[in-house]
């Protein structure tokens, strides 16, 4: 493919391939942890966290502030995240000058997160507080997939920005922004009332994880591209 020109598989270094494999089991291990504290909730009474959000939610009722989390919540919907991946695909292969493995560990990162919250999803079957499609509350609870989705999406957004050559000043401002929506998206999930809090710290433990392996073997892969590129053109002069 044209556009997947200069991508050698030899650029995978085998660090790369295990900073991968590793991630998966890093979050296996955390999830198992997260999946204990769930098992407690379905059997027990729910977590002290998990009522203490609750309760806190349920005093700030608002219509205003109702209306506002359920646009808010929407930020990180699967058929957003689809569409504005797709779009952010499109850039970093047409239109930006970063090395098409950007695009490669994008894919990764999206498609891995999307499939693991699935499995996990079935693993542990808990039951959310509420049922409601409106605010795509079906299925089951832990994690949060919205939570999920919104770390490693604009999480790798944060990334992209970091990396490019915007005024420092700029890329605070965009990144605080897109930081302070990840949180928010969480947070809308539980005032909409169709997750718990603990599910929500679950998405954001996993989500983070995953991100940042996913980023790290991007930037291994990146070092032994340039390392490639470095030693033509030294035999080239030389």
């Amino acid at each position: 493919m044209v556009v997947l020109k200069g991508v050698k598989l030899s650029d995978v270094s085998k660090i790369s391939i295990s900073l991968i494999l590793g991630g998966f089991v890093i979050i296996g291990v955390s999830f198992y942890f997260f999946a204990e504290l769930a098992e407690e909730v379905m059997e027990k009474e729910p977590l002290i966290i998990d009522k203490l959000a609750i309760n806190m939610m349920n005093n700030i009722q608002q219509a205003w502030l109702g209306n506002a989390f359920g646009m808010i919540t929407e930020a990180g919907s699967v058929l957003w995240l689809s569409i504005a991946s797709g779009l952010l695909l499109v850039y970093l292969l047409f239109i930006s000058d970063k090395s098409k493995w950007v695009s490669v560990y994008f894919l990764v990162n999206m498609l891995g997160i999307s499939l693991l919250t699935k499995v996990l999803k079935l693993a542990f079957e808990r039951k959310r507080p509420d049922i409601l499609e409106k605010y795509d509350g079906t299925g089951f609870s832990f994690p949060s997939g919205h939570s999920t989705g919104a770390i490693v999406f604009y999480g790798f957004v944060i990334y992209i920005v970091f990396i490019t050559n915007m005024k420092s000043s700029v890329k605070w401002i965009l990144n605080s922004f897109l930081g302070l929506l990840i949180l928010l998206v969480g947070l809308s999930r539980v005032y909409v009332g169709v997750h718990y809090f603990s599910d929500i710290l679950a998405g954001f433990s996993f989500g983070l994880a995953w991100l940042l392996i996913c980023i790290l073997a991007l930037e291994v892969t990146l070092w032994r591209q340039q390392r490639r590129q470095k030693k033509k053109q030294e035999a080239l002069f030389s």
